[in-house]
Parts: C-alpha cells; sequence; structure tokens
C-alpha cells in the first residue's frame, strides 16, 4: 500500500513513525486534537486499526441482550433435559475448559424449554436493531440495476423533469423555472391565434415563432398531464438550434437564449394584440410580465440629461460586490451626482431608477469575462450572496429624495469610518521604520526587556526565571531542555532551581564554567538582551508608566474599535426602514451554472408554493432540496457552481399564487389541465397511451430474456461458492437451507477435524458423547478465534461463518443451529464415525421446530454472511488487479464491493469489512483511470480518442455518480473536482482541433452533472473461492503486499 500503512504495520516505535501514525489517524478519523490521538494510540500499544476503532466506535453500550450469543460462561443457565452420560466428568464453575459442555447438552437437548423467551427476544432484537438503523444516513440503493418501467412513471403531482437530448440542459433549467410561473404557464397553454392571422402571416421569423409557440404549448401540456416521469422537448429545441448553431456561441450564452426566447414569445402574442391594437407593445402579455423601465438622469461633460429606457433581465456585474444588494447599488450610481461636481463640469455621473418593476424581475449575474491576455474567455467564481426576500423600495424613483439621503450619510459615515480605520493603523502599524508593529507590543517589549536582569550576574540569574521561560519558549529550547538533564544532576546539590535553569539554556562552554564572575567574553552574554545597570528604583519607575501607557492606549485601540464597529452598523441598517420596506419581491427560481467559460452544466432551484420547500430541477431529475444546499451551489466561491441567474416575483403574484393552491381542492395541475383545449388534452392522451403500449412491450422483451435473480444480498451472494443444486425451490426455507449448506460446506474441514478429535469418546461413550465433545471443543475454539484482535493481514470472519455471527453478537439460537448444520452436513460422510455423528446431529435439527428459532432471521444473518464473503472477494480481486495495474477491472470489482458493503455496515460496523480501504484503493483507481482516459483523448488518434471516451463514458462516469450519490467524503469529493478540472482545463487549447472540442463538449455535461440520469454499471465476473483456507491466504498475501507496497500474485 503506502508509507502510512507501513507505519501503521510497524507499530509505534520511534519518534518519526509515531508522528506518521499520528498523521495517520487524523487522516482516517478527522479528528485533529493531536494529544487526544496519542492517547488512543498508546491505550492501542501502538496498533492503528485498534486505535481507529477506538476513536470511531461509540462506547456507550447497550444492554446485554437475552438473545445474544454469550461468553460460553454465560451458557450455563439454558436449559438442560437430561443428564449427562455416566461417563462424562460433571462440571464446576471453576474449571475453564468443561464450562462449554452445558452449551452442548442445551442445544443438542430438546430446545422445547427455550420457546418462552423467543418472541420476547425477536422483539427486543427488532427495536434494537431500528433503533441503530435510525442512526445511519440513507443511502442510494438503486446503483447498478437496469431501470424498471417503474422508473419512468410520474409519482402523483410531482413536477416532471426534461430529457437532456444534448447539451440541453441549459433550455431545461430556463424553461422550467418558466413553467413554475402560474400566470407564464396560462398565457402559453392558452394562446391561440385568428385563422386570418395565420394566413396573413408570411414572414420566416413570424411562422417560426407561431410554430415555437406551437411546440411549447404541447411541451407544456404534457409537463401538466403526463404520466412519464419526465418529457422530451426535441420538437421545441429543433426550432431553437438556427440560434445556437455558430460555433461562435458557447454554452455560457444562455443568458442569450433567454433573451432569444422571450423575444420570440414578444412577438407571437404581439401578433394576437396586432387583431385589435396594431402596433401597441404596452398590451403585451410578455411585456407586461417581464418588462420593467429605469430613469437614467446623469451629468456628462457639465451637462445634465435625462432618459427612460426598457429592460428585460437586467445585468449586474459581481466582482467587487458582496451580495445582491451591493451589485444593485453599483448598477444604479455611477460616479459622482452633486452639485459641486456639476459645477467643475470635469467629471460624469449618473442615477438610475426603476419607474416601473415587472412581476417577474429577472437579474442576470455577469459572471464570465473575456481574458485580454489569454484570448479566451474566463469564469467568476468569486462569492456572491442574495436574499429570499429583496425590498425594492430603495432603487424606485418614488423613493428618490428619501435614498439620496440616506446615501449622503452613509457617505458621510464611511468618511468618518476611513478616519478612524487610519487612526487605529497608526496604533497597529507604529514606528518610522520599514517594519512596524502594534505599540501596546512594543511597549509591552520594552517592559520584558528592564525587568530582565544582566545575564553577567550570575548569582541573580534565579531572578529572571519567569522573563526567560516567557521570551524563550521556542522549540531549540525545549528540545535543549530535554538533552541536558545529565549537565543538571551533576551539578552542586545547593544550585537554585532557577540556576539550573539558566544553565539548561547555555552553551555547552558555559555549562564547563565554574566561573560566577562578570566576562566580557561573547561567550558568557545571554542570549537575551538585558540592561547592563539598572536600579530597583528605575524598574520599578519604568514599569509603571509603561503599564499605565499601554493600558491607555489598549483603551483609545478599543474605543476606536467600538466607533468603526457602530458605524458600520449604523450603515448595514441604514435601509431597513419600514418606509423602505413596501415593495418586497420573493425569490422564484436560481439558475445554477458548474464548470468553467467554455463548457459546463445547468440547473435550476425553484420555490414550490405549494410544498413550501425548494425543488432542485436537473434534467430528468425533480428531487426536493433545500435553502442550505441552494446557498452551496449558487453563492459561489467553494466550488466551480454560482448562480447566474435570479428570478424574483412580486409579493402581490407571491400571494396571488399561494391563494389559488390553497383553494384548490382538486390535484395541483388537474384544474388546469381540464380547462385546456380539447386538442392539447388529446395530445395528453396520446402519450399517455404511448407510454402504456412502451410498458407492455418492455414487459414483454423482459419475459423473453432468461429470468436473473432479484439482485438481493441473499442471492447474490450464492455465486461465491458452489453451485447450487437444481432441485431446489425459490421457497424462503429452501434458500434458507441452500445458504447454511453452503457455510457448513465451506467449513467442512474444520467440522471433520473437531470430528476426528473425538475418537475416544466415541469408543467409550458413544455417538452422542462424542457430538457433545465434538460441539463443544469446536464451540470453544471459534468462540476464542472470535474474540482475538484481528490485524491488517488476518481477518477470522474469513475462515467461519460462526466467528462472523460471534463477533456481531447474533441470538444464541441462530448460533446454536448453524453450528449443529455443521455436523449435520451430508459431506463429512467419510467413515462410520462421521456417518454415526451426522445422523445424529440431523436428529437433533428435526427436533428443533419453528417456534424454537426464527428462520427468517436465521436466514437473514446467513444472508449478510454470504454477502460479506462476496464483499471480501470482490475487494481482494479488486487490490490484486490494481497491483498489476489492471485498473479498467479492478475499478469495477472496488465499486461493487463499496456499495455492497455499505449495505453491511448499516447493520452494524463488524458486519463489513474496512470501508476507508475500499474507498481509498476505488479512489486511487479512478483517478489512474482518468489519467489514462485523458492520455488517450488528447493523443487526437482516433482509436486511442474513441478507448479513451469508452473509458470515460462506461467507468468513470458511472463510478463518480455512484459516488456523489452517496455520502461522498471530503478525499472523494476533492479526486472528483481533481478529475473534473483536468477535462475543464482543455477547453480551448489551441493544440486541440476542432471535432475533439466538439467531443469534450459533449462528454463534459454528463462529467459535470451528476443526477440528471439512471447509471448502470456492469457487474463484474463472479468468482468462486474453493476453500476459507483459500480466501485468508488470498487476503493474508494481499494485506502483507499493501504494507509491503510490492505485487504479488496469489494462485
Amino acid at each position: 500500500m503506502t508509507a502510512e500503512l507501513q507505519a501503521a504495520a510497524g507499530g509505534a516505535g520511534g519518534g518519526a513513525d509515531c508522528q506518521m501514525l499520528l498523521n495517520q489517524l487524523r487522516e482516517i478519523t478527522g479528528i485533529q486534537d493531536s494529544a487526544f490521538l496519542h492517547a488512543a494510540l498508546k491505550a492501542a500499544n501502538g496498533d492503528l486499526m485498534e486505535a481507529v476503532s477506538f476513536l470511531t466506535e461509540e462506547h456507550a453500550q447497550e444492554p446485554n441482550r437475552n438473545s445474544a450469543a454469550a461468553e460460553p460462561s454465560t451458557w450455563e443457565g439454558s436449559a438442560v433435559g437430561k443428564q449427562l452420560p455416566p461417563n462424562v466428568t460433571a462440571l464446576t464453575s471453576n474449571n475453564e475448559e468443561d464450562l462449554q459442555a452445558v452449551i452442548t447438552f442445551s442445544l443438542l437437548e430438546s430446545p422445547k424449554a427455550q420457546a418462552g423467551e423467543r418472541e420476547a427476544e425477536r422483539v427486543q432484537e427488532a427495536h434494537s436493531a431500528e433503533n441503530k438503523n435510525r442512526s445511519k444516513r440513507k443511502r442510494c440503493e438503486a446503483w447498478g440495476e437496469n431501470p424498471k418501467q417503474n422508473d419512468w412513471r410520474r409519482v402523483g403531482d410531482w413536477p416532471v423533469g426534461m430529457k437532456n437530448i444534448g447539451n440541453t440542459c441549459w433550455f431545461s433549467a430556463v424553461i422550467q423555472s418558466l413553467f413554475q410561473l402560474p400566470e407564464f404557464r396560462r398565457l402559453v397553454l392558452g394562446y391561440s391565434l385568428p385563422q386570418s392571422v395565420l394566413e396573413n402571416c408570411r414572414s420566416r421569423t413570424g411562422k417560426r415563432n407561431i410554430a415555437f409557440m406551437q411546440e411549447l404549448q404541447c411541451l407544456f401540456a404534457l409537463m401538466l398531464g403526463t404520466r412519464r416521469k419526465f418529457v422530451d422537448p426535441s420538437a421545441a429545441l429543433e426550432l431553437l438550434r438556427d440560434a445556437f448553431r455558430s460555433a461562435e456561441e458557447q454554452q455560457q450564452d444562455v443568458s442569450e437564449f433567454t433573451h432569444k426566447l422571450l423575444d420570440w414569445l414578444e412577438d407571437a402574442f404581439q401578433l394576437t394584440v396586432n387583431v385589435n391594437n396594431p402596433g401597441d407593445k404596452s398590451e403585451n402579455p410578455m411585456v407586461q410580465l417581464f418588462y420593467g423601465t429605469f430613469l437614467t438622469e446623469g451629468i456628462h461633460e457639465g451637462n445634465t440629461f435625462s432618459k427612460i429606457e426598457t429592460f428585460g433581465q437586467y445585468p449586474l456585474q459581481v466582482n467587487g460586490y458582496r451580495n445582491l444588494n451591493e451589485c444593485l447599488e453599483g448598477a444604479m450610481v455611477e460616479g459622482e451626482m452633486d452639485e459641486e461636481t456639476a459645477a467643475q463640469s470635469v467629471k460624469y455621473g449618473q442615477e438610475r431608477w426603476f419607474t416601473k418593476l415587472p412581476p417577474v424581475l429577472t437579474f442576470e449575474l455577469s459572471r464570465f469575462e473575456f481574458n485580454q491576455s489569454l484570448g479566451q474567455p474566463e469564469k467568476i467564481h468569486t462569492r456572491l450572496e442574495f436574499p429570499q426576500t429583496i425590498y425594492m423600495d430603495r432603487y424606485l424613483y418614488s423613493s428618490k429624495e428619501l435614498i439620496q439621503k440616506k446615501r449622503e450619510e452613509i457617505k458621510r459615515l464611511k468618511e468618518k469610518i476611513a478616519i478612524l480605520q487610519q487612526k487605529l493603523e497608526k496604533y497597529m502599524k507604529y514606528g518610522s521604520g520599514p517594519t512596524r508593529f502594534p505599540l501596546p507590543d512594543m511597549l509591552q517589549y520594552v517592559l520584558e526587556f528592564i525587568t530582565t536582569k544582566p545575564a553577567v550576574v550570575r548569582s541573580s540569574a534565579h531572578d529572571s526565571r519567569a522573563t526567560v521561560l516567557q521570551s524563550q519558549a521556542e522549540s531549540h529550547v525545549l528540545d535543549r531542555l530535554s538533552q541536558q538533564n545529565s549537565v543538571l544532576e551533576a551539578k552542586n546539590t545547593k544550585t537554585t532551581e532557577d540556576t539550573a535553569f539558566f544553565l539548561a539554556n547555555s552553551s555547552p562552554q558555559q555549562k564547563l564554567s565554574t566561573s560566577l564572575q562578570p566576562s566580557d567574553s561573547p561567550a558568557e552574554i545571554s542570549d537575551c538582551p538585558a540592561p547592563h545597570v539598572i536600579s530597583e528604583e528605575e524598574v520599578n519607575l519604568v514599569r509603571t508608566c509603561l503599564q499605565r501607557w499601554r493600558n491607555e492606549i489598549e483603551q483609545d485601540m478599543q474605543d476606536l474599535k467600538d466607533s468603526i464597529a457602530r458605524i458600520n452598523l449604523s450603515v448595514e441598517q441604514m435601509y431597513c426602514d419600514p418606509l423602505l420596506q413596501q415593495v418586497p419581491y420573493r425569490l422564484h427560481a436560481v439558475l445554477v451554472h458548474e464548470g468553467q467559460a467554455n463548457a459546463g452544466h445547468y440547473w435550476a432551484y425553484i420555490y414550490d408554493q405549494p410544498r413550501k420547500s425548494w425543488l432542485k430541477y436537473n434534467d430528468i431529475s425533480v428531487t426536493e432540496s433545500s435553502w442550505e444546499e441552494l446557498e452551496r451551489d449558487s453563492f459561489g466561491g467553494l466550488r466551480n457552481a454560482s448562480a447566474y441567474c435570479l428570478m424574483y416575483i412580486s409579493d402581490k403574484v407571491s400571494r396571488l399564487v399561494a391563494d389559488e393552491e390553497d383553494d384548490s381542492d382538486v390535484g395541483r395541475f388537474q384544474k388546469e389541465v381540464e380547462a385546456l383545449p380539447f386538442e392539447l388534452k388529446h395530445y395528453i392522451q396520446e402519450d399517455n397511451w404511448r407510454l402504456e403500449q412502451e410498458a407492455e412491450e418492455w414487459e414483454e422483451e423482459q419475459s423473453c430474456k432468461i429470468p436473473q435473480i432479484e439482485p438481493s444480498p441473499a442471492f447474490e451472494s450464492q455465486d461465491l461458492s458452489s453451485e447450487s443444486g437444481p432441485d431446489q425451490s425459490s421457497g424462503c426455507e429452501q434458500s434458507m437451507r441452500s445458504l447454511s449448506s453452503e457455510h457448513a460446506m465451506i467449513a467442512k474441514e474444520q467440522t471433520a477435524q473437531a470430528i476426528a478429535n473425538t475418537a475416544d469418546a466415541y469408543e467409550k461413550n458413544g455417538v452422542e458423547a462424542a457430538l457433545c465433545e465434538a460441539f463443544h471443543e469446536e464451540y470453544c475454539r471459534l468462540y476464542l478465534l472470535a474474540k482475538e484482535t484481528p490485524t491488517p493481514q488476518n481477518d477470522a470472519r474469513l475462515q467461519h461463518v460462526l466467528v462472523y455471527f460471534l463477533q456481531n453478537n447474533a441470538p444464541k439460537q441462530v448460533v446454536e443451529r448453524t453450528l449443529l448444520e455443521q455436523f449435520a452436513d451430508k459431506n463429512l460422510s467419510y467413515d462410520e464415525r462421521s456417518i454415526s455423528i451426522m445422523k445424529v446431529a440431523r436428529a437433533k435439527l428435526r427436533e428443533i421446530g419453528p417456534d424454537d428459532v426464527d428462520m427468517e432471521e436465521y436466514k437473514r444473518w446467513h444472508e449478510d454472511y454470504s454477502l460479506f464473503r462476496k464483499v471480501s472477494v470482490y475487494l481482494l480481486t479488486g487490490l490484486e488487479l490494481y497491483q498489476n495495474r489492471k485498473y479498467q477491472e479492478s475499478l469495477t470489482y472496488l465499486v461493487y464491493a463499496y456499495q455492497s458493503n455499505t449495505t453491511l455496515l448499516m447493520k452494524g460496523p463488524n458486519r463489513g469489512v474496512n470501508e476507508s480501504l475500499i474507498a481509498l484503493y476505488r479512489r486511487k483507481c479512478l483517478l489512474k483511470l482518468n489519467d489514462v482516459a485523458a492520455s488517450l483523448f488528447v493523443s487526437s488518434e482516433e482509436a486511442r480518442v474513441a478507448e479513451g471516451i469508452n473509458i470515460l463514458n462506461e467507468l468513470i462516469i458511472p463510478c463518480m455518480h455512484l459516488i456523489i450519490n452517496n455520502d461522498i467524503s471530503k478525499d472523494d469529493l476533492d479526486a472528483i473536482e481533481v478529475m473534473r478540472n483536468r477535462w475543464c482545463s482543455y477547453l480551448g487549447r489551441e493544440d486541440m482541433d476542432a471535432n475533439l472540442q466538439l467531443k469534450l463538449g459533449e462528454l463534459l455535461p454528463r462529467l459535470l452533472d451528476c443526477s440528471a440520469e439512471v447509471i448502470v454499471l456492469k457487474e463484474p465476473p463472479k468468482i468462486r473461492p474453493n476453500s476459507p483456507y483459500d480466501l485468508c491466504s488470498r487476503f493474508a498475501a494481499v494485506m502483507e503486499s499493501i504494507h509491503g507496497a510490492s505485487t504479488v500474485t496469489v494462485k
């Protein structure tokens, strides 16, 4: 593996090894407290894995459950129905070896006496399991399965997604935001033109706009009434492709698309307006809904000017601003506008005031700029905050007089802050030279200087101990203190503690010298500067002055800071005037872009008024979200994702939407569907009929295929060992017997050895006594094995199913029956003794009825162990392939190992294997594969490029999606960002031809978007270990190889 794991294997021997172990612990657990980590490592005797377990496991133990398999000594109370055989020694509480015999007879005799406890045990265990699962995070379950027809269907009135048909995520984000505006939705669905207008329309643009409007109507109708989970916008998009077909217009021009979309809609509605009021745009419903006006007043070259302009999407600069209000303030005021400036007639200034605000107010955030030096566009990733409610009063012309006064007040306050800040700066950077220091610190240094006694006066060295401690608290002093203990011990016992400290900080020459007289020799001078001669009176006088001055200066500085804070608070609250909170706008939608300037992925967050929550619209996926997630993805500054468009709606519109939804007694969209024209309702019915046809065809196709076992842990795990016989039924009991018999066969060599060790008991006391002794010996062996501390090279759970059960506190009845089945295995027919013991064991099994053992629970435990073995096999195979640099094959095994292991770990920490180990090598493998795919892609050779794209599509992207859709760690997130940045760095490269750039543009949306499609990762080939020893030997070899960082081959 890595050097860190080598250190982990070596213990905590030396200082460097100890530090390495501490660093590894810090990385694994995320705990930063070094003292706490050191204590854990010490408690674990230097064992890294034990220290990790100590730090990560919960110490609050659950009450002991009666149903859990206990230590052998606790089984003495088990029901015993018969006396011991006459020649078997009776048990005593002090005989440790005989202590297990009671277990034998509690099992071998009829278990009817235990039936009374069974129901309470099951209830208690179920309750405990429920509490454990409740604390676990929910993980994605359908991660590697083929999509089923139910995945196509809409659930209730949940909003539908939109299919991405090739770099069209921007269309989905914009259209979904508009569709969720009820007024806009009604305008589109109610659009109609007289036949005369349709016949007289001759212009190409007019026909195109009408055709687009009709396709948008059909798309909106489907979004209302379809039974599909997502809709296909191909028809409407085909009409828009001409506007974005040129190479110059890249994905970042989504704002340009929105402008064109609104222009087309405006032109289409203008045709209806022209029927009654030709040329009157004020009656156009698109203009009324999305367009407003603002007044610009300014001074240019001494001349005043004023003009009114119309706006749709209002552009705002991001650079240099912290939040949306600052952006708006910067956009509304440019330059100086006061009377003095106007008189000078040399400066330019202007103010903008909104004179009319539209019901839907859209802000376009300019997050792209052209880098002149690089000759290409760049994205601005700086953080910009925006509120859920913004008050527009401060930007309205009707508030001009009040706002101008407040702006003047803010200007005056900021000037005052600047003056106070300058005064504070003089205290913080005091001095006349190039290097300056805070004045209070300088006074403290002088105080320390005068209180330091002259080093040459050895008799007073002890007086300066405290000062030396304070001024010399550096790492080299501590080291020298620890190295000079022997010197201190050799000194005269009359030497004071202070003198010893002085000696510990002196040079070796000083320590050897016995002279205490002053000397001018440099070797005699202390490391700490000190006055040569100073009296006690001088010290007291200067100390008093310095302390008084320091207190005065600190008070002055604190007063300045308080004043600055108060003024800043006044500035922040300047616009909190109730008079300026009369025009609220509520945030309706946030359109987000992730990626770089030349390419990326788009999605939208839209507030759902009926559900009172934010929804994330990401192509075909529509999921419930939160304001916290919206902030993380939209504010910017953390990742390559940030908002580029904000859509606010007036408070009046927001209340109307809420009132309509509250008054509706039928489904959310059902009322609107019923109000649709007949043609659109028929269009919805046809599409829903086609969905049913597609579902029937899909079911027919599935019925023609070879039946596949459902990928549940129970049946997946059966492929790990011997093939199942053809006579097995599909029932629960038969599958349970198959698994338990399989586990018995895996352990047959160990069981056979236990039987062989009972030859004397068999000869002397008969078959039943031999079975008792074999059972007793085998249980003792497995119990002790389960209690052994695991090592990186050894996992006892792979050796035997009962070790797994005992380490996970399996119910006693499950342990009893499983061990008895080991001796009832038909594969033990070696000799007469084995056959006799097998027959007795089978007879005991038949005595155990369904009321004695919960067979469903019994089945689940064996399913878990089968899945555990499968995870182990996949992990080992993946690690072996990784070591042999077969990264493609390795990744699939590691991904499946991680996903299946997650299912186990949700039931308990000992149910699965080390999750961090799988994650580490999954991450390493993914990074290696990404490097390979990127190298193939940039080679420009057609075959190699195709191979690189195939690796990306078939392995890297599905694996990235699975990682992100689960509980992603910081290391995995960092690795994914590295991989994404690698591909984004190829955008706009001059040495890459246009064909490669086109392919890159098709790849990036899938690479950047991790929730827009169903991900299917092909399961790796099944592997069947021959025996537990084969699996254990592979485990030991691979782990030893990892720690030794060398490749090994296990045959």
